[in-house]
């Protein structure tokens, strides 16, 4: 009988070629600043775990008491049986945090964004969406069927450009990431804003890595901006500095309600476990009451990039807790993360398709629970490998 599976086979002989196949790296610790790979020690410059609170004792308790009395699963959606108090706990907390009326709980960041954009344009509608927004801001605006605008990254002039020639009677969508996960920069949102209300378009923001990192409360970009009453649609995630699973849509009462009977995502999911949820409402209060480990994390960036260029090394301008080093081609990037690697450091080398062919990087990333003396193991490391990269 023949396969049909046959022509896979050659899909991973052109990835292979292109050196493009991905493999798991199997940590036998958790994310802390030193981690066990094969009974190995590294440093750890690859997690989006940005205050350290996946191993907070705080965070790890709440979650345990919640599992000894609500057990390992809900149970269902939380339209049927699977929503708790602690959901509604954890909704208020986040409407509170970000300063929205309400809020709606997903079971990941990207069933947030792809239910909520599908939810609110579709056939006939218009979505205006940065060329670096991530994979699940950009399967949302396929999965809604409406006209996607790809604006250049970044570029308000451009985005501008494409509003104004559009003579479109429907409903309209801006959507950006608010810090990018590969770059590390910083959207002009209070630009964005402006056009949005200008326009008269609905306004989505993804601050899935800018909750934690940004803002004197760490509540992210539209506090770091100040426009958190002008910002109709606010998306992020608890699984990077929260810590936890999981991810939350805020805004208005009316659209919550909106979001509850027509995200698909949302309806037909199961709702996150009692540990999730009571690990991200004790790392909220952490980020917000707690912002000594917000200032340390920063001290640690400015003296990480820092050294990073004084090394010769291409840092990518950033405005967070991630810091892309450009390498270029795919096999210097490769060389480089696993020269790395021997000098005791582990994060990964990115390639395509999470950036665009020849801007291949290592994409390292602080977390507030490193020492000092950890940027200047890896400093030494990134001079190493850069000194012998220069020589193949």
């Amino acid at each position: 009988m023949n396969d049909p599976l046959y022509w896979i086979e050659n899909e991973l002989k052109q990835i292979r070629d292109k050196k493009l196949f991905r493999v798991f790296t199997e940590l036998q610790s958790g994310q802390l600043p030193e981690i066990i790979v094969d009974g190995k020690t590294y440093i750890l410059l690859g997690s989006n775990n940005y205050l350290g609170l996946t191993t907070d004792p705080k965070v790890t308790e709440a979650a345990s008491k919640a599992l000894e009395k609500y057990g390992t699963g809900s149970g269902g959606s939380r339209l049927v049986s699977g929503s708790s108090d602690l959901h509604r706990e954890l909704e208020e907390r986040i409407a509170l945090f970000k300063k929205t009326e309400a809020a709606i709980l997903f079971s990941s960041g990207y069933l947030a964004n792809i239910g909520t954009i599908s939810a609110l344009v579709g056939p006939g509608d218009i979505v205006y969406s940065d060329e670096l927004n991530h994979a699940s801001i950009i399967d949302g605006c396929r999965l809604s069927r409406a006209e996607t605008r790809i604006y250049k990254h970044c570029d308000v002039e451009h985005l501008k450009h494409l509003l104004s020639s559009d003579n479109f009677r429907g409903k309209k969508l801006i959507v950006t990431d608010t810090v990018f996960s590969m770059d590390g920069d910083l959207a002009p949102i209070s630009k964005i804003v402006e056009l949005a209300e200008h326009y008269g378009c609905m306004l989505m923001i993804d601050e899935a890595h800018a909750t934690g990192v940004l803002g004197k409360r760490g509540s992210g970009a539209t506090e770091y901006f100040g426009v958190e009453d002008r910002v109709p649609i606010v998306m992020g995630t608890l699984s990077k500095a929260i810590g936890s699973l999981g991810g939350y849509v805020g805004g208005s009462r009316k659209l919550i309600d909106f979001l509850r009977n027509r995200a698909r995502s949302y309806i037909f999911d199961t709702s996150l476990p009692a540990s999730s949820l009571a690990a991200s409402i004790a790392a909220i209060d952490i980020i917000e009451f707690e912002p000594e480990r917000r200032e340390h994390l920063w001290g640690l960036i400015k003296k990480f990039k820092s050294g990073l260029e004084d090394i010769g090394l291409e840092v990518l301008p950033s405005n967070s807790a991630v810091i892309p080093v450009l390498i270029g081609e795919v096999q210097p990037t490769l060389d480089f993360a696993r020269m790395l690697r021997e000098n005791g450091v582990f994060t990964p080398a990115v390639r395509p398709p999470s950036v665009p062919p020849g801007k291949c990087r290592i994409r390292a990333t602080l977390m507030a629970t490193h020492k000092e003396e950890h940027i200047e193991q890896a400093l030494r490391a990134f001079k190493a490998a850069h000194n012998l990269l220069l020589h193949l």
